[in-house]
């Protein structure tokens, strides 16, 4: 085990930051004041020193040893513990000392994902009310803050302390984390430490190790951009700007001309210069690549001068030219542009601004205001852009599919916040995992199907325990409700969820796709996504096994005369209508119909129209679906896609 621990400590690149010239503190970051040790198992303890020095260690009454190896690691277990009275630990290495007080023996749970677990207990319903009655001194709370890198760290901010929960502590801590925690301590009156490691608007590839990506396969070009970054990132941006040139070029052909000055783009429409393209009618939902062209008229004298180029920001990425020349690429929907253009590139009268902004979801194009958008000349003039863009559509992401992404870009990148966020906590003893994410990766269901349990397989790696319970919120209902059968990426996502819990013991599912808002993509109510998660914890982590912890699930379809059958896993119960609704048949050319329904216990039975003939069965097969079929305990059966079998 000692050998194996410390080939996780050398692959998040420990003597990075507590190596060989370390001085004080011996011990890894995680290790503050307040901490929570997980009960019931060794108790894993690591840091950093002078090669060759010994550490010698004490963990209440307990003593261990260790010594540091030629990269300055060290690592060392005490016995494992029970919840007790509050220990302190000291640790020693040459002339340093560090010791930590307060810490408490109890359950360790991490929670993850984007925007929706990082949700603040201030926002949330109620929020405010709950903050204020948080204090309780066997509930501990660790923040990481965002931080994404192109290789692994043992670092975290100075400000990611263990902190006692309290309303300052708590206020702005993830609320589902939050709430789930409250309720473990309540039903096992256990101490609780939660980690809270999450970065809105994350794709899951940024949570999987370098080393994760590379066995799925599909990644190897990225990580490699994402290698050549680490070391150069000149280098880097320069490979990543012609993989985004050959995608362009093969996707959309017939965008060839458009950045040089000899275009006609008199035909061309022409926006706002400040706001998001779905302003404009027929872009309200448009997600893909516009190009955005503009002039600026310099005079001779200006135009003999080298310049920066500022255009705002552009969401989601960008390349720019100016005179038929790229002066730049960026990816990041808030980030502003600024390129700088060298002596020579501009020219007396009319200079091109060309823009190929791709928006990959959500707003999209360049916003911000008009009047910082322009050329910022050497002699200090500034020329503005002026406030309109002639555009033209090149081609939706439904058609030309997602660009390369720049590899290294925190949030959709490929292992930035697993390097960050989660390398500097490994491998700390845990009693499971809790993760709230997908909404960034609804386009491409079929990729999440691999990813998903890799990352669980390479998170439960990574903290030592391979059969460590991993809970998932599955997907909350958002956007507009659909009167037909439609293709949907949410329920996709929601899929995938459920099929890898169902596959997995050790997995639990939590819906929240009755609780969700049409309206906003954030949820207040995550209260309830706490408790849900919670109860898949007692059942999963504390051995609850009698306990109804999810809704309805599917086990079987079989299509016997004009009837499909759908069986589920448990009773279900209508509430306010008669009969089930929302679900589907479809045939084998993927044509879906709704169909008239009739529930009995465990089983439903649809309706097969006349000369229909069913493949598979949907159930709120749509972003916001409504649903009204449920367990006897209130939870709602999950949403499916399952084979109808003959």
């Amino acid at each position: 085990m000692r050998s194996k621990i410390l080939g996780l400590l050398a692959a998040t690149a420990l003597t990075a930051t507590v190596g060989a010239a370390a001085a004080a503190p011996v011990l890894a970051p995680v290790f503050t004041d307040h901490a929570v040790l997980q009960r019931g198992q060794p108790i894993r303890v690591w840091g950093g020193a002078r090669p060759g020095e010994a550490v010698i260690l004490s963990l209440g009454d307990a003593e261990a040893t260790a010594t540091a190896d030629a990269q300055g690691r060290w690592f060392t277990t005490f016995p494992a513990r029970e919840p007790g009275a509050a220990l302190t630990l000291t640790a020693k290495a040459g002339g340093d000392s560090q010791t930590i007080s307060d810490l408490l023996v109890g359950d360790v749970w991490l929670c993850s994902g984007q925007s929706n677990m990082e949700y603040p207990l201030r926002r949330a319903l109620g929020g405010e009310a709950e903050a204020a009655k948080s204090a309780d001194p066997d509930i501990r709370l660790l923040q990481t803050g965002r931080t994404s890198l192109p290789a692994p760290t043992t670092a975290l901010p100075k400000e990611a302390v263990w902190r006692v929960a309290s309303p300052e502590s708590a206020n702005n801590f993830s609320a589902a984390c939050f709430f789930m925690g409250r309720d473990i301590k309540k039903t096992t009156g256990i101490p609780v430490g939660l980690i809270d490691a999450t970065w809105g608007g994350s794709v899951i590839q940024d949570w999987i190790s370098r080393e994760g990506l590379h066995a799925l396969g599909g990644y190897d070009e990225g990580l490699q951009l994402l290698a050549e970054y680490a070391k150069s990132p000149d280098v880097g941006m320069a490979h990543w700007s012609a993989m985004l040139d050959r995608w362009a070029a093969k996707a959309q052909p017939q965008a060839a001309a458009w950045s040089r000055t000899d275009f006609d783009d008199r035909d061309w429409k022409t926006m706002p210069a400040e706001l998001f393209w779905e302003t404009n009618p027929g872009l309200e939902s448009f997600d893909g690549t516009i190009w955005l062209r503009a002039t600026i008229t310099l005079t001779a004298q200006q135009a003999k001068q080298g310049a920066t180029l500022s255009l705002g920001p552009i969401d989601d990425l960008d390349t720019t030219f100016v005179n038929g020349r790229g002066v730049g690429t960026t990816q990041g929907w808030n980030k502003p542009r600024e390129y700088r253009i060298a002596p020579g590139v501009l020219k007396a009268g009319p200079n091109l601004i060309a823009v190929r902004a791709i928006d990959t979801g959500g707003g999209g194009g360049a916003w911000g205001p008009a009047a910082e958008k322009g050329l910022k000349l050497d002699d200090g003039a500034f020329v503005p852009l002026g406030g309109t863009w002639r555009y033209k559509v090149a081609e939706s992401i439904a058609h030309s599919g997602l660009p390369p992404t720049a590899s290294w870009v925190g949030s959709s990148g490929l292992s930035t916040l697993r390097n960050g966020m989660i390398a500097p906590l490994a491998p700390y003893g845990l009693k499971g995992f809790a993760w709230y994410q997908g909404e960034a990766n609804v386009a491409e269901p079929a990729v999440y199907a691999r990813l998903l349990p890799a990352m669980i397989a390479d998170w439960r790696k990574a903290f030592g325990g391979p059969d460590l319970p991993f809970l998932i919120v599955q997907l909350a209902d958002f956007g507009s409700r659909n009167t037909t059968p439609v293709e949907s990426g949410w329920a996709g996502i929601r899929d995938v969820q459920r099929r890898v819990a169902a596959a997995d013991p050790k997995v639990g599912l939590a819906s929240a796709v009755d609780i969700g808002d049409i309206y906003d993509i954030h949820p207040a109510n995550k209260q309830q996504v706490g408790l849900r998660l919670a109860l898949q914890a007692r059942k999963l982590a504390y051995g609850d096994s009698t306990l109804i912890a999810a809704g309805p699930a599917p086990v079987s379809a079989t299509l016997q005369g004009g009837a499909v059958t759908v069986r589920l896993d448990q009773p279900a119960v209508v509430q306010g209508d008669a009969r089930p609704i929302g679900f589907e048949l479809c045939d084998a050319a993927g044509a879906c119909r709704f169909a008239d329904t009739a529930l009995s216990a465990d089983k439903i039975s649809l309706a097969v129209p006349a000369g229909f003939t069913p493949v598979k069965v949907r159930y709120a097969w749509a972003d916001s679906p409504v649903v009204n079929l449920y367990g006897a305990t209130g939870l709602p059966a999950t949403p499916f896609e399952l084979a109808i079998a003959p």
